[in-house]
């Protein structure tokens, strides 16, 4: 009977410790998070623009996906990182 009357006591502390400590949302700060300063949603020099591919497949020219991984944000052609878009892809 101790042990379930202790057991009833230490619930209860953690429930009353957790309701009066819980976070809400709103005291969380939102963060201000800014696109890339080489973002570039218009045409440039070489004709391309970001309009939202990210994937090889969508690609015409290897070109245009190295002008995408430098210039476009969330591109997914880039599998290892070293600025090499869409290297296993034959067509290039």
């Amino acid at each position: 009977m101790r042990k379930l009357l202790l057991l009833v006591i230490i619930v209860y502390v953690c429930w009353h410790y957790y309701s009066l400590n819980k976070v809400t949302s709103a005291e969380q700060p939102a963060l201000d998070v800014a696109p890339p300063s080489s973002y570039q949603p218009t045409s440039t020099h070489s004709g391309f623009k970001c309009d939202g591919r990210t994937h090889c497949s969508q690609m015409t020219s290897r070109a245009e996906a190295e002008f995408f991984i430098r210039n476009c944000p969330g591109t997914k052609m880039d599998g290892d990182y070293d600025g090499i878009p869409c290297e296993n892809d034959s067509r290039f």
